[in-house]
C-alpha cells in the first residue's frame, strides 16, 4: 500500500474510485505539529495530514502502460489522436492533456493507458518542444540592457512571453510545463 513518501509529480492515484494524476506536491512542517503533504491534482487540491490513516493511503492503480499516439485534430468531441502502429484514432477530453495550448497538428505525445479499463488516463507532451512565433510586436532597437519581455502568439493560439528580439515568423524553444520562452531556434 502507498503512503504520502510515495508520492511525485506525475503519479497516478486512485482516489474515491476516480484517477488523478499529480500535478505539484509539497510539505508544511511546523516545530509542534505533525508535517502535512499536500498535493495538486489534476483539478483538484487536497490536504493530506500524515497522522490520519484515512488520508495517508492511497490505491493505485493495477498497472498502466504508455503508447506514443499522433495529434490528429481537435473538433467538437475533444482531441483526436492515432496510434502510431495501429493507426486506431481515439478521443480524448482536453482536462486530461497537461499542456493543450501547445498542441499542434502531427506532434508526437505519450498517452498513459489504464489497462485495467482500456481507456486513456492522461496525456503528456514532450517536455521541451519547437513552436513559430505567429504574432509579435517588434521590438524597440536598444532596449536590451534589461530582460524586457513582450508578450508572442505562437502556433495553437497560445501566448508567451519572449524576449524583445524575438520576431514574428521565428521559431521558438518553449517548456510545456512552464509556458515560458527557452531559447531561439534556428532552421
Amino acid at each position: 500500500m502507498a503512503t504520502t513518501a510515495d508520492i511525485r509529480t506525475g503519479l497516478i492515484i486512485k482516489l474515491d474510485n476516480s484517477l488523478y494524476s499529480v500535478v505539484e506536491f509539497g510539505q508544511n512542517k511546523t516545530a509542534r505539529a505533525a508535517a502535512k503533504v499536500w498535493a495538486k491534482l489534476k483539478g483538484l487540491t487536497i490536504a493530506v495530514q500524515s497522522n490520519t490513516p484515512e488520508l495517508r493511503r492511497y490505491h493505485l492503480p493495477g498497472s498502466r502502460r504508455e503508447k506514443a499516439y499522433q495529434f490528429l485534430y481537435q473538433d467538437d468531441s475533444g482531441y483526436n489522436f492515432m496510434d502510431k502502429e495501429t493507426f486506431e484514432q481515439i478521443v480524448v477530453a482536453e482536462q486530461m492533456i497537461d499542456a493543450p495550448q501547445f498542441l499542434k497538428d502531427g506532434d508526437e505525445v505519450a498517452i498513459a493507458i489504464n489497462t485495467e479499463t482500456e481507456l486513456p488516463m492522461s496525456v503528456e507532451l514532450p517536455d521541451k518542444i519547437v513552436l513559430k512565433v505567429t504574432y509579435s510586436e517588434p521590438g524597440m532597437k536598444g532596449d536590451t540592457a534589461t530582460r524586457t519581455l513582450k508578450p508572442a502568439t505562437v502556433e495553437g493560439g497560445a501566448t508567451i512571453m519572449v524576449p524583445l528580439f524575438v520576431n514574428e515568423g521565428e521559431l521558438i524553444r518553449v517548456n510545456t510545463k512552464t509556458g515560458e520562452y527557452i531559447e531561439r531556434v534556428k532552421e
